[in-house]
């Protein structure tokens, strides 16, 4: 039968790597990679490195094109969900016509799979439609916020505290009851702008691991806001996009 893994990659360094996760990398025939198109040549071209570093056999790159996404949708989950059903229709389509019966691919995810990643659902959801069958397992990688805590020297939470990981749409509604740190993921809209008058730290973080790092931090005032904003705009229109996250720490008694 045929195998799959879910790969963690880590967030951009090819030394977040897992011994478990090379391993891995030297089962596969065949490699799965998101095609986001030149934009985003960078994230092909970071797996590809991976790749040369690490696997020793001789194996398959086979690119899947990224269905396009409505960015400004008027019902958020329906088009994700729809954005979804492409993805999953693309990943059956290449693993049909890309591996045999008694190969093993892999798809190699940014960070942790776990987290804030599609990967796992799409690979329920081939497998749901019944048109080809395989066993996977899921390979645990460094994810961005380890990685981006890990460099600003700090921890994910303060003692005996609770940690929310959220996205900048949900931090737009308030700041959640109960909670002293807060990861944000997924935030085109810089949100944490909103709360310049709480007396919180900030820790962001863009294309963390990699050549290209930038990291700024410090108590969040409209300066230290208005230089994160702009330094996050400048590094997308550099590079054609950008991969960042942050955490907001409010100081505990």
């Amino acid at each position: 039968m045929r195998k799959i893994y879910a790969i963690g990659i880590g967030a951009g360094d090819p030394e977040h790597l897992t011994v478990q996760a090379v391993d891995r990398l030297n089962r596969v025939d065949v490699f799965f990679v998101l095609d986001k198109g030149e934009e985003k040549a960078d994230l092909v071209r970071l797996r590809e490195e991976i790749l040369d570093r690490y696997v020793t056999r001789p194996y398959r790159v086979v690119l899947v094109a990224d269905p396009p996404r409505d960015r400004r949708p008027a019902d958020y989950r329906a088009a994700v969900a729809d954005w979804h059903a492409a993805r999953a229709e693309a990943y059956e389509s290449v693993i049909l016509s890309s591996l045999t019966t008694s190969q093993t691919g892999a798809f190699l995810v940014w960070g942790d799979p776990s987290l804030y990643d599609s990967t796992i659902a799409l690979i329920e959801a081939v497998l749901a439609r019944g048109k080809v069958e395989f066993e996977y397992e899921v390979i645990p990688g460094i994810s961005s916020i380890s990685a981006l805590v890990a460099r600003h020297r700090t921890t994910m939470n303060q003692i005996g505290r609770a940690v929310q990981l959220t996205t900048g749409r949900l931090l737009a509604t308030g700041w959640p009851d109960g909670v002293d740190d807060v990861f944000v993921l997924l935030d085109a809209h810089t949100t944490f702008d909103r709360y310049t008058s709480l007396d919180l730290t900030i820790y962001w973080g863009a294309y963390v691991g990699t050549p290209d790092e930038i990291l700024l931090s410090g108590p969040l005032t409209p300066a230290l806001a208005t230089q994160i904003r702009e330094t996050r705009t400048a590094a997308r229109e550099r590079h054609g996009w950008i991969m960042d996250t942050y955490l907001l720490r409010r100081p505990t008694p």
